[in-house]
């Protein structure tokens, strides 16, 4: 399962406040049930003359920029230089990294998105985990709840890995491009530098330097 572990994944972990989560686990999975602690832990040693506890257990940079119809419950974390634009939606248990955007009408719920990650435009982001410089295009959206109600499986191959979550939406590594209007289903694993093309479904793991056009054409990058 080499692939999917967080080295893999993720090699910019210079890249979050929370890298310690991923140091101390080997599957991005196992960070989501603790990214609300960690929060709580972290928010209270910020400094103050860098971040500003605008409500309960709502720490935000002093240089990010949160527009007035945006709304942030805690706990979370938005981190310098960040963008929240207007009528974002923040459930909490959101981390935003540094000149990272959350843009319009963009909701997050339980999400550490690395610094630069870009979630721009109507995208919702639940229960995953986005990697450095990772882009979800307009209206693609992470399905973190399977509609019958099971447990999420990672599907690696012929492989199935247990994770008894029931709530886990999609991990992108590093440079992820996702097209516009793709859902990414429940437990979903996409490889560093690969692209999804626009309307597509994903599920399971896709590797990474690849081009995802759909389910059945999957092309590395050197082949294309």
């Amino acid at each position: 399962m080499k692939r999917v572990n967080n080295k893999d994944l993720f090699q910019h972990l210079d890249k979050t406040i929370a890298s310690v989560l991923f140091e101390e686990t080997t599957y991005p999975w196992e960070i989501l049930p603790k990214i609300h602690d960690f929060i709580l832990e972290v928010g209270m040693l910020l400094p103050k003359e860098e971040y500003e506890e605008i409500k309960e257990n709502v720490w935000v940079s002093r240089t990010a920029t949160v527009a007035p119809t945006a709304s942030i419950t805690g706990p979370a974390i938005i981190g310098p230089e960040a963008e929240v634009r207007h009528c974002a939606f923040i459930r909490g248990n959101a981390i935003v990294g540094e000149k990272a955007v959350v843009g319009n009408s963009t909701e997050l719920k339980n999400v550490i998105l690395f610094d630069r990650v870009q979630v721009p435009h109507y995208n919702y982001v639940g229960d995953s985990i986005l990697g450095y410089k990772s882009h979800m295009g307009a209206g693609s959206i992470t399905s973190n709840v399977k509609s019958d109600k099971k447990l999420v499986e990672i599907k690696l191959g012929d492989i199935n890995i247990e994770t008894r979550m029931k709530k886990i939406g999609a991990i992108l590594g590093d440079y992820v491009e996702v097209g516009c209007g793709s859902v990414l289903n429940p437990g979903s694993i996409v490889g560093r530098h690969t692209n999804i093309y626009p309307l597509s479904s994903v599920r399971g793991y896709v590797e990474a330097n690849s081009i995802y056009k759909n389910q059945n054409e999957i092309v590395m990058k050197d082949e294309y």
